[in-house]
C-alpha cells in the first residue's frame, strides 16, 4: 500500500495539532497512508534567544525570515537532495489545484513543506532549496501553515482507503475538470423546497443525466473557463449547448 511523508517547517507546529487527530487526516495516518512530522524552525538556531527573522537588508517594513536556520533544518530532516522535494509555499508561487494535488499524491519523496511568516523568507532558501513554490490563491496570508494543510488535506483524500469509497474521489469536483453536481439527502421536502424528482425515481441512467447536466450547468454558470481547459465527449457538448440555449 503507498504511503507518503510530510515534513512541515513552522515557527508555530501548534497550528497543527488539532487538525491532524480528527476526520479524514485522522484515517490517513491511522492506516498508515501518510506520515507527518512537524518541525519548530526555533529548534534549528544556534543563538541563546532561538532568533528565526532579522531586519532587511535595503531597509523596508516587515523582518525577513533568516536563512540559516531553514538549511540546518533539512539537513537534519533528508539531506540527501534525491529523497526529498522542498516545497516553498509562497504568494509567488504556482496557484496549487487539483491536478497538482494529484502530482504529489504519487510522488515518491519526502515532501518537506517551508511555512514562512513575517514580509518572506531570505531569497537565498528559495535559490538552494526550494524544488517548488506553491500558492493556495491571490491573496496574503500571515503564514504558510494554512497552504500546506489545504495541501495535505486535498491529497490525503485522493487515497480511496481514506474516504472509505472510491466513487468519493472519482466524483470529487475538478477531480473530472469540472464542478460537482448538487446532492440532496432527507427529507425528501424541508421548506417548501424539494429534492428533484429524478432522484428520486430509481432511474440511475436518468440519474446520471441529470447530475452530469447539472454539473455542467454549474460549471458554465460558475467556472465557464474550466469548460475551456477539458475535452467534452459529444454528449457533454450536446448538453452544454442545450444549457446554454437555456440560460439565454
Amino acid at each position: 500500500m503507498k504511503s507518503i511523508k510530510f515534513d512541515i517547517i513552522t515557527i508555530f507546529p501548534e497550528i497543527f495539532n488539532a487538525y491532524f487527530k480528527m476526520g479524514i487526516l485522522k484515517r490517513a495516518i491511522q492506516k498508515k497512508l501518510i506520515e507527518i512530522n512537524i518541525y519548530n524552525l526555533r529548534d534549528f538556531t544556534e543563538d541563546k534567544h532561538r532568533t528565526v527573522d532579522d531586519y532587511p537588508y535595503g531597509g523596508g517594513a516587515g523582518m525577513v525570515m533568516k536563512p540559516e536556520p531553514f538549511f540546518l533544518a533539512i539537513d537534519a530532516i533528508c539531506p540527501d537532495k534525491s529523497k526529498r522535494r522542498v516545497i516553498m509555499l509562497s504568494p509567488a508561487g504556482k496557484i496549487f489545484n487539483q491536478e497538482i494535488a494529484e502530482e504529489i499524491s504519487v510522488e515518491d519523496k519526502r515532501l518537506i513543506f517551508l511555512c514562512g511568516r513575517y514580509e518572506e523568507i531570505d531569497e537565498r532558501v528559495r535559490i538552494a532549496l526550494a524544488d517548488d513554490e506553491i500558492s493556495i490563491g491571490d491573496y496574503i496570508l500571515t503564514g504558510g501553515e494554512l497552504a500546506a494543510l489545504v495541501i495535505i488535506d486535498a491529497v490525503a483524500r485522493l487515497f480511496p482507503e481514506v474516504l472509505g469509497d472510491a466513487r468519493s474521489v472519482k466524483e470529487d469536483s475538478f477531480t473530472s475538470g469540472i464542478l460537482d453536481y448538487p446532492h440532496y439527502t432527507r427529507p425528501p421536502v424541508f421548506r417548501d423546497i424539494s429534492v428533484p424528482k429524478v432522484l428520486l425515481s430509481g432511474n440511475h441512467r436518468e440519474i446520471w443525466l441529470w447530475r452530469r447536466k447539472e454539473a455542467l450547468r454549474r460549471t458554465l454558470e460558475r467556472r465557464p473557463d474550466l469548460l475551456e481547459k477539458i475535452r467534452l465527449n459529444e454528449d457533454d457538448k450536446r448538453l452544454v449547448n442545450e444549457l446554454r440555449r437555456e440560460l439565454k
